[in-house]
């Protein structure tokens, strides 16, 4: 990778044990943020569905946010959940934080995370404009 590409940890454990950035921004300015929980300093915040995908959508904005970005930068959403009856409490959350925005989604139901307490996990893809002018 050349020297322009930036990018950007929240010191999550798994960073370092797994060996991956939370948010790698590439020269052309396309931003991509990592798989995003709902664990907060090493810990699950509490709540259910809606809860872990609101807290899940601000680790990746604020991810965004350490480049410059806000969530009105974002272009693409991928929501994983456990089950199908989560699938209106975290569409809802979905729509609170980037009903403006309204990016490209998926919303994928999966067999489970790296701790099963998860229900959500998201990913995010966010774009800073031209950045050649």
């Amino acid at each position: 990778m050349t020297d322009s590409v930036r990018r950007v940890s929240t010191g999550a454990p798994w960073e370092e044990t797994f060996g991956y950035s939370r948010a790698v921004e590439l020269p052309n300015g396309l931003v991509l943020v990592a798989g995003c929980t709902s664990m907060i300093d090493g810990h699950l915040a509490d709540g259910g569905p809606y809860e872990q995908a609101v807290n899940s959508f601000n680790v990746a904005i604020g991810a965004l946010k350490q480049l410059g970005l806000g969530s009105e930068h974002v272009v693409r959403t991928r929501m994983y959940i456990t089950h199908a009856r989560d699938v209106e409490e975290v569409g809802r959350a979905h729509k609170e934080l980037f009903d403006a925005a309204r990016p490209a989604s998926s919303m994928l139901i999966v067999s489970g995370f790296v701790d099963p307490r998860l229900v959500v996990e998201v990913e995010v893809e966010a774009y800073r404009g031209d950045v050649t002018s």
